[in-house]
C-alpha cells in the first residue's frame, strides 16, 4: 500500500493506492501516514491519481480516471459505478439511481455514504429530491464547491 497526500483548495486530500489500482481518494483528516515501501505500480497509480485530482480542481477536463479498485459490496459496487456514469455538469437524485437499480433512494444514499474514492466517484452529484442538497461524506460545503466547480450554480 502506498498513501499520497496532496494539497487541494477544498483541504488535503489523502490518497491511497494498492495492487497497482486507486483503492481511496478522501478528503485527510489529519490522520498519522503509514510507514510502508512505496510499490512502484502503486507510485504510478498515484501519480496519474495527482495528476487528475490538479486537472479537476483547475476547471479542465481530469481525462480517463487511473485504475479503481474501491472496496464494498456488489450493490455498493453497483452504486458506484452508476454514480460515475453522471457526466460532470449534470446531476441525478437519490430516487433517479434507486429506479435505475431496482432499490430505495435510502439504499442507494448509504452506498454512496460509503464511497471511498470521491471524485472520480462523483457521489456529489447525486442530490435529494427537489435537487436538495443533501448527504456527503465530507460535507455539504464541499459536496457544494465541488458542484460549483462543475458549473452548477445556484446550488441551494
Amino acid at each position: 500500500m502506498s498513501v499520497l497526500v496532496l494539497p487541494s483548495p477544498l483541504g488535503r486530500i489523502r490518497l491511497r493506492a494498492e495492487g497497482g489500482a486507486l483503492r481511496s481518494l478522501q478528503f485527510d483528516r489529519g490522520e498519522a501516514l503509514p510507514e510502508m515501501p512505496a510499490d512502484p505500480a502503486d507510485q504510478t497509480v498515484l501519480e496519474a491519481a495527482a495528476a487528475w485530482v490538479a486537472r479537476y480542481f483547475r476547471g479542465e477536463e481530469p481525462g480517463p480516471t487511473p485504475p479503481l479498485l474501491p472496496a464494498g459490496t456488489e450493490f455498493q459496487r453497483r452504486v458506484w459505478a452508476l454514480a460515475a456514469s453522471v457526466p460532470r455538469g449534470e446531476t441525478r437524485s437519490y430516487g433517479e439511481l434507486a429506479k435505475a437499480l431496482g432499490s430505495s433512494p435510502r439504499a442507494v444514499g448509504a452506498a454512496l455514504a460509503r464511497n471511498p474514492i470521491l471524485l472520480m466517484i462523483p457521489c456529489h452529484r447525486v442530490l435529494g429530491r427537489g435537487a436538495r442538497l443533501t448527504g456527503f461524506a465530507a460535507g455539504l460545503p464541499r459536496k457544494q464547491a465541488l458542484l460549483r466547480l462543475e458549473g452548477h450554480s445556484p446550488i441551494p
